[in-house]
C-alpha cells in the first residue's frame, strides 16, 4: 500500500505507514521498545519516539552536544521529514 501524499498530516497516516516511512528514512526500530526508533546521519545520531500526539526526537552530535525536539502529528509528513532528517 503506498504512503499517503507527502503533504498529508501525519495524523492521517496509519501507524504502519509511519513505520514504513521511518524505515525508508534509514531508521531502525528498537527491538525492546516498539515506540522507539534510531537513525544515524554523518553529522548526528537520533533517537525518535512515536508518542501519543507527536514524534519526539533527541539528537546527539559528534561533539557530545544534544538537542531535543518534538513534532506534532498535525504537521505534514513532508514538513516533519525536512525538520528531522535534514537537521
Amino acid at each position: 500500500m503506498p504512503l499517503p501524499p507527502a503533504t498529508t498530516p501525519l495524523y492521517n497516516h496509519p501507524l504502519h505507514a509511519i513505520e514504513r516511512w521511518l524505515e525508508e528514512q534509514g531508521c531502525t526500530r528498537d527491538p525492546k521498545d516498539v515506540e522507539q526508533w534510531f537513525c544515524e546521519r554523518p553529522g548526528w545520531k537520533a533517537c525518535l519516539r512515536l508518542e501519543e500526539t507527536s514524534i519526539w526526537v533527541r539528537y546527539t552530535y559528534p561533539d557530545g552536544n544534544t538537542k531535543t525536539l518534538s513534532f506534532p502529528y498535525s504537521l505534514s509528513r513532508q514538513d516533519v521529514e525536512q525538520a528531522i532528517f535534514e537537521e
